[in-house]
């Protein structure tokens, strides 16, 4: 079954976003993640919002994401991601 990897980004520097992304692509294609969207938040219609950056990768199951993100090619983007921004993952599985 399905699961997505739901990114909320608060960008502190924008080139190192650059780079971390640049970076982690790779590490998420070889555990058969796929980004299916990526943007810049826009506004609330319910609730509240803040400005940040989002992203939705789909990914083969749960066991997929979590060995992505205990990956030691991913852990070692750790500073790099940490430079980039605050950063909160947040998973769903399908239904």
């Amino acid at each position: 079954m399905s699961a997505f990897l739901v990114s909320r980004i608060k960008v502190r520097d924008p080139a190192q976003m650059k780079a971390y992304g640049a970076a982690a692509a790779p590490t998420v294609a070889a555990h058969g993640g796929e980004v299916l969207a990526r943007g810049n938040f826009a506004e609330a219609l319910l609730g509240t919002g803040a400005p940040h950056a989002t992203g939705v990768i789909r990914f083969p199951d749960l066991a997929a994401i979590h060995a992505w993100f205990g990956s030691p090619e991913y852990r070692a983007l750790t500073d790099l991601r940490e430079a980039a921004g605050e950063m909160e993952f947040l998973v769903y599985e399908a239904l």
